[in-house]
């Protein structure tokens, strides 16, 4: 596993701009799948965006497609997500989490349950 750590979160009006990092310690991410997922309160975690490790393939919830958008720093160690014309429905915890399993394909991945690390979450509030 490898430590996984978010930032970037806060306040901001409808419509601004947040840019969320996630950085590792312990191990590199450069051969991870990364992705993002958010939980509103009283709501399952649910896929935000995900990477590939080579940062070749990209996927996004429908929601968010056209506004956010996943990328990844691996001389950094660090995977972002810039979040443009948000919404109040965007407001959650974002968590960053880790596919630590090596691998040579452009795979991403969709369920939180194919991640085995992740970090501690950054919260997103959204105001109307």
């Amino acid at each position: 596993q490898v430590q996984l750590v978010e930032s970037g979160g806060g306040l901001v009006q409808a419509g601004g701009s947040l840019r969320l990092s996630c950085a590792a310690s312990g191990r590199t991410l450069n051969t991870f799948a990364m992705g993002w997922f958010r939980q509103a309160p009283g709501k399952a975690r649910n896929f935000v965006a995900g990477i590939s490790w080579n940062g070749i393939s990209t996927g996004y919830v429908d929601s968010v497609k056209g506004r956010f958008t996943i990328s990844r720093d691996n001389a950094k160690n660090t995977v972002y997500l810039q979040m443009n014309s948000l919404k109040p429905e965007d407001a959650a915890v974002y968590y960053c989490a880790a596919n630590s399993k090596t691998t040579t394909s452009s795979n991403i991945f969709f369920l939180a349950r194919e991640y085995d690390s992740w970090g501690q979450g950054t919260q997103v509030a959204v105001s109307s």
